[in-house]
């Protein structure tokens, strides 16, 4: 179609980088041949997140690999921005000097 998209992502991962380099690898590609991601970026990205988690848990029980990420997309579609995040990353939007808070940061003591 004629619409821009750009996407980015920053991984954090813990306990080694098995899980981080992962998700680097395959979010995008399970985000971008999502069937949602024309009518409903916001879907595509949820369910990419949880299909990428559900793959790489196969993959660390089949190779006893113990490690895990945390991480945050961005996905700019046209002139709106889709934010989707996992663990504590966070993100930060600085609009005309001004900082936007765009999330709440999972944190132990938050329910």
């Amino acid at each position: 179609d004629d619409v821009d998209r750009a996407y980015f992502a920053v991984f954090d991962g813990h306990g080694g980088v098995d899980a981080a380099n992962y998700s680097a690898t395959h979010l995008h590609v399970n985000v971008g041949l999502h069937e949602e991601i024309v009518k409903n970026p916001a879907e595509a990205l949820k369910c990419s997140f949880q299909k990428t988690d559900e793959m790489f848990l196969f993959k660390a029980k089949r190779e006893k690999l113990r490690s895990g990420t945390t991480g945050v997309s961005a996905l700019l579609v046209g002139n709106k921005l889709h934010i989707a995040w996992l663990g504590d990353s966070q993100v930060m939007l600085v609009q005309q000097g001004k900082a936007v808070t765009l999330m709440e940061p999972h944190k132990p003591e938050r329910e």
